[in-house]
């Protein structure tokens, strides 16, 4: 009996994915819940696992190819006897497959009786191009979606160009044997979409202030064996940043605001996102209701999001609903920035390594350790004097970290 590999619902808003990586291949033995195959979608990389246990007797869907929820990917035969069984077909099937090479290899790009699937329409239709102008590799020659973006990452333009017009500008020969071209994958597409229409829709802008780190470090010092023995968690920084934030939000209710058409809508509630690097690009995970949240609280969420972010674990609940983003440019080294909006939200608070530097302090010159605060913001829903005092008060708080205990 032969179970059905599916894609499983993707979540809200979410209506395709990439293959990404099948990590078994026909005739392997797998095990039941045994992640089989990588699906990127614009949010989040999921695992499919193996619904059964028994051997993978079919992929239906390949590397690059788009599928929505619900769709085929592959079969699972029950059995050992399926590992010989897979090779036997693959091995009857091959004489098909050779009589019908010199069919395919003749007909040019475009010429299928298949017509294109509708994410590679929809993809061409945005690249200006047409899917006759396209090799289609799917069944029957199907102008597949990645199809459609190795054409456009091989230079092919509109019809009516005069002349094609180069993807970039041409390497040398020399050159061109030491470049490695490697597919965008849907999430480092998706962040790099969204990062530019936020530049182009939103009127940014960015304050800047900085803040005297030694009253938090001084606290955390103090309590954080404490802390960690009571709290299973470690005393980070984040916790008391995300609690400043909140703080500032409430008395400036335009930060957390978003537009949407003619209308402000106003959130009465604070879900921060987190930005977190990993190594197929950034998300931003959310902590929800962190406004409602102890610090410990907040510390825990932020470890639970920040291991499914480095381990690809992120669900789509876990991405979706953020009202404001912290972004930690310091754990890398950066001492300043102007972050980029998490459109539709309206602020985003950058911060950045701390430093020892000499301040003056109740006239003396004394050394601090000091970190720079960056908060872009949108012009339009954000006057600069509501976002100056939204970093004033996350600066005033930082600096008399008391004030989170008595909520001022």
């Amino acid at each position: 009996m032969a179970t059905e590999i599916r894609v499983p619902t993707l979540g809200e808003s979410v209506s395709e994915a990439t293959i990404g990586k099948w990590f078994k291949k026909v005739g392997d033995s797998i095990a039941a819940d045994e992640p089989l195959v990588e699906l990127e979608t614009d949010k989040v990389t999921i695992e499919v696992p193996a619904p059964a246990a028994g051997t993978l007797s079919e992929i239906t869907a390949n590397e690059g190819d788009s599928v929505e929820p619900g769709a085929l990917l592959g079969m699972i035969a029950a059995g050992a006897g399926a590992a010989a069984a897979a090779p036997a077909a693959a091995k009857a099937e091959a004489p098909k497959a050779e009589a019908a090479a010199p069919a395919a290899a003749a007909a040019p790009a475009g010429q299928t009786s298949m017509p294109a699937a509708p994410s590679a329409a929809k993809a061409a239709a945005e690249a200006g191009i047409s899917t006759d102008q396209v090799a289609g590799s799917g069944k029957r020659g199907q102008v597949l979606k990645g199809d459609v973006l190795e054409a456009i990452a091989k230079g092919v333009t509109a019809p009516a160009a005069s002349a094609p017009v180069a993807a970039r500008p041409a390497s040398s020969e020399g050159d061109a044997v030491r470049e490695e071209r490697v597919r965008m994958t849907k999430l480092r597409q998706t962040i790099a979409r969204r990062l530019k229409d936020a530049q182009n829709t939103a009127a940014m802008l960015t304050t800047f202030n900085e803040v005297d780190m030694k009253p938090v470090m001084d606290l955390r010092a103090k309590y954080k064996d404490l802390f960690e023995k009571k709290h299973g968690v470690k005393l980070g920084f984040m916790g008391f940043f995300t609690k400043a934030v909140t703080h500032a939000l409430k008395e400036i209710p335009a930060v957390n605001a978003e537009i949407d058409g003619t209308d402000l809508i106003y959130k009465n509630y604070a879900h921060i996102g987190v930005a977190v690097g990993t190594a197929k690009g950034l998300v931003v995970p959310v902590v929800r209701d962190a406004d409602q949240m102890s610090i410990s609280e907040i510390e825990k969420e932020i470890g639970r999001l920040g291991l499914a972010a480095r381990d690809g674990k992120l669900s789509v609940a876990d991405m979706q609903g953020g009202t404001f983003t912290i972004s930690n440019g310091g754990v890398y080294g950066s001492l300043m920035s102007t972050p980029i909006l998490n459109a539709p939200q309206s602020g985003i608070l950058g911060m950045h390594k701390i430093q020892e530097r000499p301040v003056v302090v109740g006239g003396q010159i004394v050394i601090r350790p000091m970190m720079y605060l960056a908060l872009s913001y949108d012009h339009r829903i954000v006057d600069g004097k509501e976002a100056v005092t939204f970093l004033v008060r996350v600066k005033e708080t930082l600096e008399d970290p008391e004030r989170l205990v008595l909520d001022l």
